[in-house]
């Protein structure tokens, strides 16, 4: 049995699109011949509730339909099971799909999915949320919280670019403090730290060229700002896969690491927003995801 999870308004579009996707995808999973159910994401978190639902009665594949939030909620089901996720990206930044190759067109996207064979990839962890493409503290968080609160009306790439740019005028970075494995790394007044776990932001930002979300670690990057004019101006060495030649970008390999801050810090994973306390703690959990790519 195959089971499609579907976010309505991912990527900014009208609400009312939700039984287009879904009379999609039920076309094509009844051509394909299996037995499928299509669910409806109505909140969040929803997406994690029907996965589980829909692996406890007995799905062999799971299908989501969104961006990377719903991504996310969907993997945390599946993670550390042998039933393996689909991906139809219909999100602002589709990056782990991007990683993946996996490419916009829905019907393309779900019928390459029925067709594949299930690979494993890592998946990473900070403070007890999971996370399959990217998490993060500083500015990339700060937007997150934003876009958030923009409403569900006012979602798509337009709005997070907007809110990204007025930001990057008003957002003040702190300094953090990071353990990695046994060493103790100096202080550090950074913009951003991302770990990733594969490359991409989404929409072609490259935050760790030479990811790779099967590998085993995860690529902790730490962006330090040394004036808010050089932070803008190394903006585009995201676009250009170079951002690691970046002033003050640092990038190291890691399996688990620790990050402290003063005051409690706002992370993201996978582009959700999580308010934390003041010490976080990364790890990476290998090949613990099936992926039907």
């Amino acid at each position: 049995m195959i089971a499609f999870i579907i976010n309505p308004i991912s990527g900014g579009i009208r609400p009312e699109a939700a039984r287009e996707r879904a009379e999609l995808a039920a076309s094509i999973l009844d051509r394909h011949g299996n037995p499928a159910e299509v669910f409806i994401t109505e909140r969040a978190g929803h997406g994690k509730e029907l996965a589980k639902a829909a692996v406890a009665r007995g799905a062999d594949l799971v299908m989501a339909w969104g961006g990377d939030g719903t991504i996310n909620e969907v993997a945390s089901a599946l993670v550390f099971s042998d039933i393996p996720l689909g991906i139809v990206p219909a999100g602002s930044g589709n990056g782990l799909a991007r990683q993946l190759g996996i490419g916009r067109h829905p019907a393309d996207a779900i019928r390459q999915a029925l067709g594949a064979r299930p690979r494993q990839i890592d998946v990473g962890e900070l403070a007890d949320r999971l996370f399959v493409n990217v998490a993060g503290i500083g500015f990339d968080a700060h937007v997150a919280w934003r876009f958030n609160e923009a409403g569900t009306r006012r979602r798509g790439l337009v709005t997070y670019a907007s809110i990204s740019s007025r930001a990057l005028v008003s957002y003040r970075p702190s300094t953090y403090r990071i353990r990695i494995g046994d060493e103790d790394c100096p202080p550090v007044r950074a913009v951003l730290v991302t770990i990733a776990n594969s490359a991409e932001f989404g929409n072609g930002a490259i935050i760790a060229p030479g990811a790779q979300v099967d590998d085993g670690e995860l690529d902790l990057v730490v962006m330090e700002e040394h004036s808010r004019l050089n932070t803008i101006a190394q903006l585009p060495r995201l676009f250009q896969g170079t951002v690691h030649h970046a002033k003050g970008c640092t990038m190291r390999r890691v399996t688990r690491a620790t990050i402290e801050c003063d005051q409690p810090m706002q992370f993201h994973v996978d582009g959700e927003p999580v308010q934390g306390g003041t010490s976080l703690r990364v790890r990476i959990h290998p090949g613990a995801l099936y992926v039907s790519v």
